[in-house]
């Protein structure tokens, strides 16, 4: 019956902290999906690019980013975010340390993460696409904008679903490291009740679950949508 009890959601219970950092943890991520979803965009576009620096300067950035432990990022972004807003506050005259919100520092670091694995799939999905096709709407005169918003985006979008899939399963996960920010999120909340009832097993067990739940139930939306974008194209075109 203990049990129950720690999970519930009474006075005792610790089922409403948890759920509430769950919800936390899906708000974070959806953040940083939308933040690596431009800087990625930006970092397909520059390695595709016809100017070798951009090229250069797109492969500089999945090298490090890819490169360098999630856990090191998040550190530096949180404490070198949380300076530099303090040096900005001391030169408007406010005195003291203004730390960097976690909320905002974890999005971004994940986010910055998560641009560069989105940066490689926008770039596969695009030498996915038929050069005819290209090659067809300039060849009537459709102006490079109109294809781009008409032909090629809209083709980027349904090969990259696969590959979008496996990102947004990397940044849920790396949200957990979030919690040495103290951002309240799942990890977070899973730690403080293990600490504060000594039931480090069933927390854990619990924090788990939840984060297969969210997983399962992601991949579930994604393979939807996979599916659904694949009936309007040629059979052998869905995938990369």
């Amino acid at each position: 019956m203990e049990i129950f009890e720690l999970l519930g959601f009474g006075a005792k219970g610790w089922g409403a902290l948890i759920l509430t950092g769950m919800l936390l943890t899906l708000c974070v991520t959806l953040a940083s999906l939308a933040i690596g979803a431009v800087v990625g965009g930006l970092i397909a576009t520059a390695k595709l690019s016809n100017f070798w620096w951009l090229r250069v300067l797109g492969t500089t950035y999945t090298t490090i980013f890819r490169g360098v432990p999630e856990l090191l990022i998040i550190y530096l972004i949180y404490f070198g975010g949380s300076n530099a807003v303090t040096a900005i506050g001391h030169a408007m005259g406010i005195e003291g340390f203004l730390g960097m919100p976690s909320f905002l520092a974890g999005a971004l670091a994940v986010g910055l993460i998560s641009a560069a694995y989105q940066a490689e799939v926008y770039r596969g999905a695009y030498r996915a696409i038929p050069r005819g096709e290209i090659e067809a709407a300039a060849s009537i005169g459709m102006p490079p904008l109109r294809c781009v918003r008409r032909i090629i985006l809209p083709q980027i979008l349904r090969f990259a679903i696969p590959g979008l899939n496996n990102v947004w399963q990397l940044s849920l996960k790396d949200s957990a490291l979030i919690s040495v920010t103290g951002l309240a999120e799942l990890m977070r909340t899973t730690q403080v009740a293990a600490g504060s009832t000594r039931q480090y097993f069933m927390f854990y067990i619990v924090g788990g679950v939840l984060y297969l739940v969210l997983t399962s139930f992601s991949e579930r939306l994604f393979n939807s949508a996979e599916r659904r974008s694949n009936k309007s194209m040629p059979r052998g075109m869905g995938q990369v």
